[in-house]
């Protein structure tokens, strides 16, 4: 319902903060093949620490880090060599108990 409400007044940027959290399997399906034909249109920011699903939605990852830019590139060019997880743990640290 909230992603219907954003889309409605057809904006040129949508800002989605875990929309596929809650949803079955196959809707979860639906909704990355509308937000990837949405993002051919417009501008698209997808934030998730769901990072399967940002690989699998998303072109371009921006990752901050305590308010830090530490990555704004292609999907494409960032993990290249290693995963989207391995990136990002590098780029922010190991967890510290």
């Amino acid at each position: 319902m909230g992603l219907a409400a954003a889309i409605i007044h057809n904006p040129e940027v949508l800002i989605l903060d875990e929309p596929t959290t809650g949803l079955d399997p196959n809707q979860i399906i639906e909704i990355r093949q509308l937000i990837q034909e949405l993002g051919q249109d417009k501008t698209v920011l997808f934030s998730s620490h769901i990072l399967p699903e940002v690989e699998a939605i998303c072109s371009r990852v921006i990752i901050i880090h305590k308010g830090n830019l530490m990555a704004n590139q292609p999907i494409a060019e960032l993990n290249q060599k290693e995963s989207l997880e391995s990136v990002f743990r590098s780029l922010t640290g190991p967890i510290r108990v």
